[in-house]
């Protein structure tokens, strides 16, 4: 979701809209002009046809949007952090904290797909009443196709696979039966890794056949094996991590450079010496002020070398997570954001105190696997 735009709030949640959200524009007002409003309405002018495809395009816009907010009201209802709201091309995605039980898992899970289905039943409902009242037969039958798109959106994400809506209940009533967080968000992300291979071996089916929308079920199925994937290593990886403070998983001493020193200076006097890829610039009461990774000096053109800052080059300290100390590693991983440098520095007051890096991450994962126990 890195390629999205803040475009306001919903809620008082930051919403993202993806620069792929023409896209889908693009592919249901095609499809509601081209096809369904003809085959319908016949007889009616191609602008009358375009307009309402956009009309009703836009109209599924607000459904989506309508969807995701019902997950965050639900959530912020809950107690739970919601990040963010993003559209995109596939739909929409809300980000937020991890529920703390089953029961709100399965709540904030519910709740998009019953606003689908009531979205889709109040449009179908007034798309009839429209038709007879009025016999406006074009405004009739976008309230209707966007009816039956919102039923067919809320059964869909109704089945039994994460990131799906069905996959979080799946989870939520395993958790609650087995009382298993863990071993309930690993069955929900392989039941979503199967079902994307399945939609992957439909839509290219489809293709052969020469039905070429099944491309976009595809692109739909590449999609949920990767984020199920994700989630499956997630709920492998939480185990390992739980109880973990930073100061147990950082690396330290952390190298460092002052930020004030020129790429030539930073070259020959630490870069050389440097034992790690990364190092730690620190301002000039000694605090951490970014992070500048060493093949980033690489590239610098030899000229630019004797003035540039290394602080001009380096990833300012506002794109980067930091902690104290004694912060649980698993509440920290959550503080992680799209576009944040994945590296996390451990600060004690204003005094930088050690790094987590991927690597580090994986020691501890490592190191739980051999001892067999969870907070090793």
């Amino acid at each position: 979701m890195n390629g999205s735009v803040r475009m306001g709030r919903v809620l008082g949640v930051p919403l993202r809209v993806h620069w792929s959200v023409p896209l889908l524009v693009l592919l249901f007002g095609s499809s509601l002009s081209s096809q369904t409003l003809p085959a319908s309405v016949p007889d009616q002018s191609s602008a009358t046809y375009t307009f309402a495809g956009l009309v009703g395009a836009l109209l599924i816009l607000g459904s989506l949007l309508a969807h995701e907010a019902a997950h965050a009201f639900t959530a912020l209802k809950k107690g739970i952090e919601v990040k963010s709201i993003t559209l995109w091309a596939l739909g929409g995605m809300t980000e937020m904290g991890r529920p703390r039980g089953a029961g709100a898992t399965f709540l904030v899970a519910v709740s998009g797909p019953l606003t689908s289905f009531v979205v889709g039943g109040a449009a179908i409902g007034a798309g009839i009443g429209l038709d007879a009242a009025s016999g406006w037969a074009v405004p009739a039958a976008v309230l209707v196709w966007l009816g039956w798109v919102n039923v067919l959106l809320g059964v869909f994400n109704l089945l039994p696979a994460a990131p799906l809506d069905g996959g979080r209940v799946v989870q939520a009533l395993m958790w609650w039966r087995t009382g298993d967080r863990d071993r309930a968000e690993r069955a929900a992300a392989r039941g979503g890794q199967i079902l994307g291979i399945l939609l992957i071996a439909l839509g290219w089916i489809a293709v052969l056949r020469g039905a070429f929308g099944g491309l976009w079920l595809a692109l739909i199925g590449f999609f949920l094996v990767i984020v199920a994937g994700a989630e499956r290593q997630r709920a492998r990886l939480v185990p390992a991590l739980r109880g973990v403070k930073a100061a147990d998983a950082m690396s330290s001493p952390v190298e460092t450079c002052p930020d004030w020193f020129t790429v030539e200076r930073c070259v020959h006097d630490v870069a050389l010496r440097a034992y790690h890829s990364t190092l730690a610039l620190t301002d000039f009461q000694g605090r951490p002020s970014g992070l500048l990774r060493l093949p980033q000096l690489a590239r610098i053109p030899a000229e630019q070398r004797q003035t540039l800052r290394v602080r001009d080059v380096a990833t300012a300290l506002s794109h980067i997570t930091t902690c104290a100390p004694d912060d649980l590693l698993e509440d920290v991983l959550e503080k992680l954001r799209p576009g944040m440098d994945p590296r996390i520095l451990v600060t004690d007051g204003q005094h930088l105190v050690g790094i987590i890096t991927a690597r580090d991450i994986s020691r501890i994962v490592q190191r739980h696997t051999l001892g067999g126990t969870e907070n090793q």
